[in-house]
């Protein structure tokens, strides 16, 4: 540890405190999930749904596509509606329209005010009333509500199938004719949505408020956000706002004063080494980045238009081939691909490097065998997730090699075995380079163990996702996917791109080792601070109890602090071009890092934080202003940093390339601007007025077809077209650049002069 004691230390106590909170708290999880009765009985002795029957409704909704065909609790797409609030809602009215039926012989619009407001009460009272029976495992209702129940299953049943009636919502709503084929499992879909709604309105025992803290708002019942939401909101505020403050006082009082930066070499270092065989197999990778990355635009484009025209394309009925679900799922899964590629690629090109400049024995035929097992990865999920959502794989099969229905892993779970036995072979292939560099006497090796420490991370915390299953609890299996989500993607890979971008300016002398160790342990920890416990933010209304709010509150707002700084560190990246003559060849990938900063602070800082506290994403979650977020932390944070690395890695393994200026020019302020426009023309626009209509009415209204299809909306959606089209010329003249630089003349690299290994480490 040497000079850097303290540092690993605070790393280390942070690791251990959040991993420790994280785990009792996910323990909280499993205890307190809701329960799924082993029956649903009516007052009259009829069985409505049981237990297995509910869980056949979950495998249903995920071979239809699950989160990318509108949401449960809030998370899912945005096209069609929450299906908890929406089912909540319906069998409300149907409730109440029963109800007014029966004791006054009218519909409830047609009873005066008093007279309704005897039977909200009464509403209230029997949809609130905990009838679960932890003993028996049964849930009672009474036979009033039986009726609203079926009556409701009855309309969803229609919805999915081809009833022409509901034509016109299935068009709103993006969903193709017959989504879902078969009658019986139409009727287990029904299930699960009832179930999903009933855990949204019944209290907790020995609590005022339902199992989901209160979500969806709903006033006919009195879902309201709850007293600790209020709480836990203000606190998050001031917790953010004293970590700021602290954070800046530490920057401006505790720290040493920089040592100055040492003299940049005549010569770029790296171009001083021979490339290895396992490096010149890297244009493939890149190849494979820049195919991805247009393919994920086009279909986002796609996909946005599928909001307007929710069946056809400019006129085209294509819904039956390739409908919503299908395409958004291909759009998330993509990115994920691609900029993990990017990520994959950087690490590759850096294990010879620091193996001496030589790849260990093999290296090149790991570095094949991981790209085909990529390709075969990719194109295997996506024929399976077209085949379960065309509904032509077998139901027992669309789990394991079809589409398991989450957001961010919708891959057949055989696809997720592939691809996590690709990132442990990278693994491998890294620690190969690296365990033998860690083990030379001599040198600093701080900043080494550190990047391996985040290549290990990387490698196995993939496995979090197989901690559920097909028929696993809802609530569990979003503790679980956010760990894939949250933490490996937005908190490993952020460390690994910290270390492995101090390492490589490290490496070409262009600042010194101790700072650049120093900057990158103390991120590290300020990173897994709010990160890891900051997990439970995205689990306020998944069945979760107050603890769980509490802690995800507080720690998610620390998120926030350290980018506070990313001015600086935007700074820090941009004045490199000036170090030396020869950085001007790196100034596109540095560009992308300084855009990495930028999107940092306004995409995962404002935009997170203002869905961040338990009060706004009360009325916020599902809303347009989670994909502001979305679109503005994930491409502008991680896309960027996976093309940084993509034309980094492009410039060293083709020796002879040079940027395009004009070329590049167009690419990067194409994606920049067409990002902005997206967010601030449409997505951002149609959130707020959302979010109005969740606070006034309730979010079954704000995501409702009466209220997405209002002219302004429309409007508004059709606008993002000038984005995507800015962004899409961004995205084509990237890709250019690379495959032009991949298949093109690339000469040969100068004869090494020095082993690089020794230098840098």
């Amino acid at each position: 540890m040497g000079n850097y004691r303290k540092l690993w230390f605070m790393l280390i106590g942070v690791l251990i405190v959040t991993f420790s909170l994280l785990g009792y708290y996910g323990v909280e999880v499993y205890r307190s999930a809701p329960p799924i009765p082993q029956q649903i009985v009516s007052d009259d002795g009829r069985v409505l749904y049981t237990h297995d029957g509910i869980l056949d409704g979950q495998t249903a909704w995920q071979s239809v596509g699950g989160m990318q065909l509108g949401s449960i609790w809030g998370h899912g797409a945005y096209q069609a509606p929450d299906w908890t609030a929406d089912w909540l809602h319906r069998e409300l009215l149907t409730w109440l329209d029963l109800a007014a039926q029966d004791a006054h012989g009218k519909t409830y619009a047609e009873l005066d005010a008093d007279t309704q407001a005897l039977l909200a009460a009464r509403l209230k009272r029997e949809y609130r009333r905990n009838t679960y029976d932890a003993a028996s495992g049964i849930a009672t209702v009474s036979t009033l509500r039986a009726k609203a129940i079926e009556r409701t299953a009855d309309y969803y049943a229609e919805l999915f199938g081809d009833a022409p009636a509901l034509q016109g919502s299935r068009e709103s709503y993006a969903m193709k004719e017959n989504t879902l084929p078969d009658p019986q499992r139409r009727a287990q879909l029904a299930g699960f949505f009832f179930w999903t709604a009933w855990v949204a309105a019944t209290e907790r025992p020995g609590t005022s408020a339902t199992y989901t803290n209160n979500w969806p708002h709903e006033p006919l019942i009195g879902n309201a956000p709850t007293a600790e939401n209020v709480v836990w909101s203000i606190v998050s505020v001031v917790v953010m706002m004293a970590g700021v403050g602290f954070l800046i006082w530490g920057w401006s009082f505790l720290r040493k004063q920089d040592e100055s930066d040492p003299a940049a070499p005549a010569q770029d270092p790296l171009s001083r080494v021979a490339l290895t065989p396992s490096q010149r197999a890297l244009g493939k990778y890149l190849f494979l980045v820049v195919a991805l990355f247009v393919f994920q635009v086009m279909l986002g484009g796609f996909t946005a238009h599928y909001t307007v025209e929710g069946q056809t394309f400019y006129g085209m009925d294509v819904s039956q081939w390739f409908p919503y679900s299908l395409v958004r799922t291909w759009h998330i899964q993509s990115a994920l691909f691609w900029i993990a590629t990017g990520f994959l690629a950087a690490g590759l090109f850096l294990a010879p490097l620091i193996h001496g400049g030589r790849d260990p024995k093999y290296q090149k035929l790991g570095v094949d065998v991981l790209f085909w097992a990529l390709v075969v990865v990719v194109v295997g999920s996506f024929v399976g997730n077209y085949l379960a959502i065309a509904q032509v794989m077998p139901p027992e099969l669309n789990f394991w090699l079809g589409h398991q229905g989450y957001e961010y892993v919708d891959l057949g779970r055989v696809w997720q075995i592939g691809k996590f036995v690709g990132v442990a072979l990278w693994l491998v292939l890294m620690l190969r380079g690296m365990v033998p560099a860690l083990r030379t006497p001599g040198g600093d090796k701080n900043l080494l163990a550190l990047l391996t420490a985040s290549v290990v991370a990387i490698g196995l915390f993939y496995g979090a996702g197989f901690a559920y299953g097909e028929r696993t609890h809802l609530s569990v299996m979003e503790y679980w996917r956010w760990w894939v989500v949250h933490l490996w993607v937005e908190g490993f890979f952020e460390v690994f791109a910290t270390t492995a971008l101090a390492f490589i300016f490290s490496t070409l002398g262009l600042v010194s080792g101790r700072m650049a160790t120093a900057a990158s342990l103390a991120s590290a920890s300020l990173f897994m601070l709010g990160g890891v416990p900051g997990t439970f933010h995205h689990l306020y209304f998944a069945g979760t109890t107050t603890p769980v709010m509490a802690v995800g509150a507080s720690f998610s707002a620390l998120e926030v602090v350290p980018l506070v700084v990313l001015g600086h560190e935007a700074w820090e990246n941009w004045r490199l071009k000036d170090r030396a003559p020869w950085m001007a060849r790196l100034k596109w990938p540095l560009m992308c890092f300084v855009a990495v900063a930028f999107w940092n602070m306004l995409g995962a800082g404002v935009f997170g934080f203002m869905i961040n506290p338990p009060i706004s994403l009360y009325y916020v979650q599902g809303l347009n202003t989670t994909p502001v977020h979305a679109h503005a932390a994930l491409f502008g944070v991680y896309g960027f940093l996976a093309l940084g690395f993509t034309l980094l890695v492009l410039r060293y393994v083709r020796p002879q390339l040079e940027f395009g200026e004009r070329l590049m020019k167009t690419g990067f302020w194409g994606l920049n601007v067409g990002l902005v426009l997206m967010i601030a023309t449409s997505l951002l626009p149609i959130g707020l007025i959302q979010f109005h209509a969740s606070v006034s009415q309730g979010l079954w209204y704000a995501r409702s077809e009466e209220f997405m299809q209002q002219p302004l909306l429309e409007t508004l959606r059709w606008v993002r077209t000038f984005g995507d089209v800015v962004f899409i010329v961004g995205a084509l003249a990237v890709a250019w650049q690379v495959v032009s630089g991949v298949f093109g003349r690339s000469g040969r690299a100068p004869a090494p002069t020095a082993a690089l290994a020794g230098a840098r480490r």
